[in-house]
């Protein structure tokens, strides 16, 4: 059987507000009973010190006595043997009349005490009034709690009900934004994480469009060359470098195709690397060691990388495969655009509790108009399957970090790939960046 958020939230409230109500109508009700009680007993012992103070030299018999005896009260004179104290108590006789009994020292010679007798009949039908109305207001309790706790249960819930009906009718072609300004604050974190879930789906699905139209569309034109240029060759006799040239085509087009397929099953890589165990370490040492190995890389231009950081030491638990993926197509592509002769700066410096990366290079800038990481989409003429940006996307995306691609603003001809990275994995990165 369904287990049912609303039905269980409405219970507990229910119990709860009806375990609340009993047990303070209980203490209401012992509270004005020991009033009640503790106001006849003083009565009494104002009585008895009143009786003592003017009777103590003219009255000394349980004929003088009545004389001030009211209704419902008695008085006498009694002596109890082994008793020097004042005592109270309460008894029911054979009627089920109640009463209060006070004794209160008269003599303590000869153990004399001044015998009170209350009959308490009308407090107790006081009471009973009091507890009948309590009762009933009670019963009368109980129903607007439950209907109370029904209007709230539906009410609270409410939010989570829309939520989820509106994620129950979500597919690829109906994804929407949840609109944050109708929830309450509470709900603001989930309404949040579903939007960016939504948002990153979107592009995922659009993307995965692209890919898969592009990877058709960039295996076919070459096989369609290597077609058609063999075919022309194969329609008569031709000497021996016209079939070498054809087949250095053919061997050149295979290799593009190879590289295409390369990046397509990085990709695939790419998502086992998603599941790797993030370890802590020390971004700024890493780069250094990164710098170092990508220094290798560019003794073929001459050119160099220089590392600007502005701060000593950055922790940050990350899964370093993602990390190195995005940093490698940053560098190879600043490598394949920046002119021989050249310099290529990786820098590197906080913003709040984050570290920004960025590799800068002296080519000849971008088209910031065109979305560099969709899949397929090239600078340039330099050959490429078009897939590191979009790679290096889906690995940011998978580590919670923003990256983004701009043309330098400091007058030199170049573009600026930026990386930010969280050094708390749930923090959120201002859009700003």
């Amino acid at each position: 059987m369904q287990r049912s958020i609303y039905k269980e939230f409405s219970t507990k409230l229910i119990i709860a507000t009806t375990l609340f109500t009993v047990i303070m109508s209980f203490m209401f009700y012992g509270f004005t009973k020991a009033t009640i009680y503790e106001g006849v007993t003083d009565s009494l012992v104002n009585k008895a010190q009143i009786i003592y103070k003017v009777s103590l030299n003219s009255l000394n018999s349980n004929e003088q006595l009545k004389l001030i005896v009211e209704d419902a009260l008695t008085i006498d004179l009694i002596r109890v043997p082994n008793q020097s104290e004042l005592s109270i108590k309460q008894y029911y006789n054979k009627n089920k009349d109640h009463f209060i009994e006070l004794l209160y020292p008269f003599d303590s010679t000869d153990n004399t005490f001044i015998k009170l007798t209350k009959n308490i009949n009308s407090e107790d039908i006081m009471l009973n009034k009091i507890f009948s109305n309590l009762f009933i207001l009670g019963i009368g309790g109980l129903v607007m709690v439950i209907i109370y706790a029904l209007a709230v249960s539906k009410t609270l819930l409410l939010p989570i009900v829309n939520l989820s009906n509106k994620l129950s009718n979500m597919d690829e072609h109906t994804l929407t934004q949840i609109n944050e300004k109708k929830l309450p604050i509470e709900f603001l974190p989930l309404a949040i994480s579903i939007n960016n879930l939504t948002k990153k789906i979107q592009m995922y699905v659009k993307y995965q469009k692209e890919l898969f139209i592009g990877a058709a569309h960039e295996l076919k034109t070459p096989l369609a060359v290597m077609k058609l240029k063999s075919e022309v060759t194969l329609i008569k006799d031709r000497p021996i470098e016209k079939y070498k040239e054809t087949l250095k085509l053919t061997i050149s087009e295979i290799n593009g195709m190879n590289n295409m397929i390369s990046s397509i099953l990085d990709m695939g890589r790419q998502e086992g690397a998603q599941f790797e165990k993030p370890v802590e370490i020390d971004i700024v040492k890493f780069l250094e060691e990164k710098i170092a190995n990508y220094s290798l890389l560019t003794s073929e231009k001459n050119i160099t990388i220089r590392n600007c950081c502005t701060i000593d030491s950055f922790t940050i638990l990350i899964q370093t495969t993602l990390l190195n993926q995005i940093l490698q197509n940053f560098v190879q592509n600043a490598i394949k655009f920046t002119k021989e002769n050249s310099t290529i700066t990786i820098a590197s410096y906080k913003v709040d509790d984050m570290i920004s990366i960025e590799v800068i290079d002296e080519g000849d800038g971008i088209d910031e108009s065109v979305d560099l990481f969709a899949p397929f989409k090239r600078i340039g003429n330099k050959p490429g399957a078009g897939l590191g940006l979009f790679l290096a996307k889906s690995a940011a995306d998978s580590l919670g970090a923003k990256i983004s691609l701009s043309n330098r603003k400091d007058g030199v001809s170049g573009c600026v790939a930026n990386l930010i990275l969280a050094a708390n994995p749930t923090c959120v990165l201002p859009e700003t960046l």
